[in-house]
């Protein structure tokens, strides 16, 4: 039986030492203000999920006002992001989290959302001035510019067409018209197709397979498009304000639209629903606010779509679980309204775009896998 160690120090200040065998030291913070070396012994250790520098890192300093939307790159490694700024800045996800390109002159008025291509090293952006441009990454130069609209366009996203490999670009704007476009850096100036939904559209999104278009209205509706038929096919009901964005799961059987109203709903695209109106979840925790701005929201990838995260107005982004409806984390940590949330593709991190002009990289718990 081994003696008791020696009494603590005479100063009354009380050391927890570290095990041996601990963790490494990037894994342990030390919670202690003091300057003095003894006195910054109590350390709490975190499990580490991911393989950023930190568990919670603020990209800040490139944009002068509000970004209105972030994405990870399809690898994962980097990260784009658009303001009310005109400009659009490039980071690096992992250490050393560098902000390695700022792309200035792609637009007159705020870039309102993006997407990385899935096929190369292109942006596609869209913007108040009604243009879309084709930006190539590999020089930071405008490839494209696409007078897209007659009016804002607010929403776009890309697929893969077919086999043929072409990726094909869907915009929405309150010119109340949905277009197609023939991505890459070279392509035709007219849209693939037009069509008219007569109000304005804030959120436009592909199915999985690229044969069908959603286009959240103004109307309070989504608007299910026939691509190949160019028709109108059914819609989705359920919302009692303006839907701000979409997303389709990864899987490609859901899609998550906040709106307006402070409510997200998860509707169920499947061809054959088990529910008549196609309501899969209502989600409260997110509040809207009273800006009118497009809070856009995203599912989890890294374990095929358990949660999904919208921001809200009271500066933090909730996170549910999808089967459960449950609030699982509500984080804050901005400034102001969270516009913009995204998951990486592999590991389980969220970025947060804000109207703080700043964005947060944050680990999260892995979900378990039952």
């Amino acid at each position: 039986m081994s003696k008791r160690g020696a009494s603590p120090p005479a100063s009354g200040a009380l050391i927890k030492r570290a095990r041996s065998g601990s963790p490494s030291p990037n894994t342990q913070i030390a919670i202690s203000s003091s300057n003095n070396e003894r006195e910054q012994g109590l350390i709490r250790t975190i499990k580490r999920t991911s393989s950023l520098e930190a568990p919670i890192i603020s990209l800040s300093g490139s944009h002068s006002s509000e970004i209105m939307s972030c994405r990870f790159d399809p690898t994962g490694q980097n990260i784009a992001a658009c303001s009310a700024d005109r400009s659009v800045s490039l980071w690096r996800t992992y250490s050393p989290n560098t902000n390695y390109g700022l792309v200035a002159n792609l637009h007159k008025a705020p870039i309102l959302d993006l997407q990385w291509s899935l096929t190369s090293q292109i942006l596609y952006t869209v913007s108040a001035d009604h243009t879309l441009s084709v930006t190539d990454l590999t020089t930071g130069q405008r490839a494209r510019k696409l007078h897209a609209h007659r009016g804002i366009i607010n929403s776009l996203d890309r697929t893969l067409a077919g086999g043929a490999g072409v990726e094909l670009v869907v915009t929405g704007a309150d010119d109340g018209t949905v277009r197609v476009w023939e991505g890459g850096d070279e392509g035709p100036k007219n849209p693939v197709s037009v069509y008219e939904l007569g109000c304005p559209v804030t959120s436009v999104c592909w199915s999985a397979d690229g044969a069908s278009i959603y286009a959240g209205a103004l109307d309070n509706e989504i608007h299910v498009i026939d691509f190949r038929k160019n028709e109108e096919v059914y819609t989705l009901m359920g919302h009692t304000d303006t839907p701000t964005s979409l997303s389709l799961s990864p899987n490609g059987h859901y899609l998550l639209s906040p709106s307006f109203s402070s409510q997200t709903i998860i509707h169920d695209v499947r061809p054959f629903s088990p529910s008549p109106n196609r309501i899969h979840r209502v989600l409260m925790g997110a509040p809207a606010g009273f800006e009118s701005t497009l809070l856009r929201g995203a599912w989890s990838k890294d374990d095929d779509g358990r949660r999904v995260g919208v921001g809200g107005a009271d500066r933090t982004v909730c996170i549910w679980e999808v089967e459960s409806g449950k609030v699982l984390y509500k984080l804050p940590g901005h400034k102001g309204t969270v516009t913009a949330v995204d998951f990486h593709p592999k590991e389980p991190i969220i970025l947060t775009g804000s109207k703080d002009a700043t964005m947060l990289l944050g680990e999260i718990e892995p979900t378990i896998s039952v």
